[in-house]
């Protein structure tokens, strides 16, 4: 299998750039490669080095395209973003984040990301391991209604995942097309208004690729590999995501509004390794007209002491 790379857009890129300010002679890590367009623009606007890390094996071409450009100043990691403490060695400069599904992936339809086109259920960014259809032909429908709701915040979760159990119980649920009717069948689509699928969809994909668990092991893994100074940019697609990442640059910057006023003030200081945290930065107007994909992205930043 072999991504198409022409029609892709990375989100936000000169919000991410002004945020990462590349230097010469510095180590960046692009911790979502996909179609590799930060990776690009950053070696493009400083004579720097970028290593980058993406799970997914469809992405070795584009991979294979920059090595012939850029030579040694780039090189590539396969493996998980999750795994960074065994992925980079060294610390670095800087961290870019693009969290969840790319376009690419949803725009290959055999990969089972996209309700709108007939797939195998699949949504593995690794191409390996439990698919969705496993999850929603296996899984009771107890935890399954929870599975929805926790990582869909689907409010009709329990009718979604009793619909579920009862169609397979007179076949197994086998394409995204098979599964987006049922759910249909419990939500009616309406014009203009979200389709009703992808809050379940969205639920299945972090699910099969633990996307929130990597996120907090990223996060903390990109800290501990900072070098004093360095910056890390992360954009994120939904509130799930949001909610960790503003929790995390919180927490590790001093700003927690729940740490008590009683505590000795060098204990609520021992834990601040981070400063000049950004608040929400979003699209703008004219990304939203060229890419409405972007529409419900989100970017923070922040910088180590």
């Amino acid at each position: 299998m072999q991504a198409s790379f022409a029609k892709h857009f990375p989100v936000m890129l000169p919000e991410v750039l002004e945020k990462l300010a590349p230097h010469d002679g510095e180590t960046y890590i692009d911790a979502t490669f996909g179609n590799g367009g930060y990776t690009e623009a950053v070696l493009q606007a400083a004579n720097c080095k970028v290593i980058a890390i993406d799970r997914d094996p469809t992405v070795l071409p584009r991979v294979q395209e920059l090595q012939k450009i850029y030579g040694q100043r780039f090189e590539f990691r396969q493996g998980c973003f999750g795994d960074l403490n065994h992925l980079i060695v060294n610390a670095v400069n800087g961290f870019m984040f693009d969290i969840g599904v790319s376009s690419m992936q949803l725009d290959q339809a055999e990969r089972g990301f996209s309700f709108s086109k007939q797939a195998p259920l699949d949504m593995r960014m690794s191409c390996s391991g439990q698919t969705a259809a496993d999850i929603v032909n296996h899984m009771q429908e107890k935890d399954l209604a929870d599975l929805i709701y926790k990582y869909g915040e689907e409010r009709k979760s329990r009718q979604i995942a009793a619909k579920i159990v009862q169609y397979r119980a007179t076949k197994p649920i086998e394409t995204t097309t098979e599964l987006a009717n049922i759910i249909y069948s419990v939500i009616h689509r309406a014009p203009h208004a979200i389709d009703p699928a992808t809050r379940t969809f969205q639920a299945l994909r972090i699910a099969v690729n633990r996307e929130l668990e990597e996120l907090e092991n990223g996060l903390n893994a990109a800290l501990n590999l900072l070098q004093p100074k360095g910056r890390i940019v992360v954009v994120s697609f939904h509130s799930l995501e949001d909610r960790i990442i503003k929790t995390f640059f919180r927490d590790k910057s001093g700003n927690n509004a729940h740490a008590s006023r009683y505590m000795p003030q060098n204990t609520l200081t021992a834990d601040v390794v981070l400063t000049n945290v950004s608040k929400a930065i979003l699209p703008s107007a004219e990304e939203l007209a060229l890419n409405p994909r972007s529409r419900s992205a989100k970017l923070r930043s922040a910088q180590k002491k």
